[in-house]
């Protein structure tokens, strides 16, 4: 859309006898663009933006005319709450702040030592199993024994003689 001319004192209105402004598509030495469509979605879906765009426009706006940024931001339908974030974020030489960033809960990192701790606890849960085999297997010789009269003093004298 082309700006309409403005009055000395009037900086945000637009002339009384000039009406409204002109269509982008009437105006002289502008490509014809197809129009938006004017349906609106039963869910709202969240823009995001490249770092490139981002760098993009914050470069086009820096070079604009005065006039020139409202018709940048209506040309790309954003506001000028981004600008003022992307700046700022430009300034703090935050490049990976321009990129989008994914919202919600970030994950946990990752423990390199995860898998070991893993391998350990499987490690230790088959050796307290054989540990309880052999104990039942030691119980079972002491009840043996002790049914066939034979005690351990005997055992272990026939194991030194033997």
């Amino acid at each position: 859309m082309v700006a309409p001319k403005r009055s000395e004192g009037e900086s945000s209105e637009p002339e009384r006898s000039e009406g409204a402004t002109i269509p982008a598509a009437a105006a002289p030495g502008e490509p014809d663009r197809p129009a938006a469509d004017p349906e609106v979605s039963t869910k709202a879906v969240r823009r995001k933006f490249t770092a490139a765009y981002k760098r993009r426009i914050l470069r086009e706006a820096d070079e604009c005319i005065p006039g020139g940024l409202a018709a940048l931001l209506r040309r790309e339908g954003l506001y000028s709450s981004h600008l003022i974030t992307w700046r700022k974020q430009r300034e703090a030489g935050e490049i990976a702040g321009l990129e989008p960033r994914k919202r919600g809960k970030k994950p946990a990192p990752r423990n390199p030592l995860a898998g070991e701790v893993e391998r350990l606890r499987r490690e230790n849960e088959r050796l307290q199993k054989r540990l309880r085999q052999a104990e039942t297997i030691i119980d079972v010789q002491k009840k043996l024994c002790d049914a066939l009269g034979l005690t351990t003093r005997t055992i272990e004298q026939k194991e030194n003689n033997g």
